[in-house]
């Protein structure tokens, strides 16, 4: 009985870790593509900053 009760807990931590790593990955996910839209708006406001100097 007790092997059991550990295998169960066993899984409970198993599912609790695995769900704490996939919202990690989707927060990291959500601020790289955040990163890069503002990175890309910043880019294309420097282009069209040089080109209006041109």
């Amino acid at each position: 009985m007790r092997r059991a009760q550990s295998a169960l807990e066993y899984l409970f931590i198993l599912a609790a870790v695995l769900i704490l790593v996939m919202v990690t990955i989707r927060v990291v996910f959500t601020s790289v593509q955040a990163l890069n839209s503002s990175v890309t708006e910043y880019i294309d406001t420097v282009k069209d900053k040089i080109l209006e100097t041109l």
